[in-house]
């Protein structure tokens, strides 16, 4: 699969144990993390979105996550939401 962001969506929310993903159109591949638990967990967390992120072939976009304790499976969902979303899918 080959996905491109092609407008702005999001996925999520702001509640405890809770991730909001928002992505856009941008010329390149752009990750920004903001997390309680960056300092613990930021490297998962980024390992997370790109395997979500190479798993559906989009190459540009600008991923911004606001992380309130969600784990691995809740953060997978919402990065692939936020995604299709963008791309046209619902």
């Amino acid at each position: 699969m080959n996905m491109k962001i092609t407008t702005s969506a999001v996925a999520g929310t702001l509640e405890s144990s809770d991730v909001y993903v928002k992505v856009e159109p941008c010329d390149k591949l752009e990750i920004e993390i903001e997390s309680v638990v960056y300092n613990q967990f930021a490297e998962e967390i980024k390992k997370s979105i790109m395997e979500v992120v190479e798993e559906l072939g989009v190459d540009s976009g600008k991923i911004s996550i606001n992380d309130k304790g969600a784990i691995d499976c809740v953060i997978k969902a919402r990065v692939e939401t936020a995604i299709k979303r963008a791309g046209g899918e619902n």
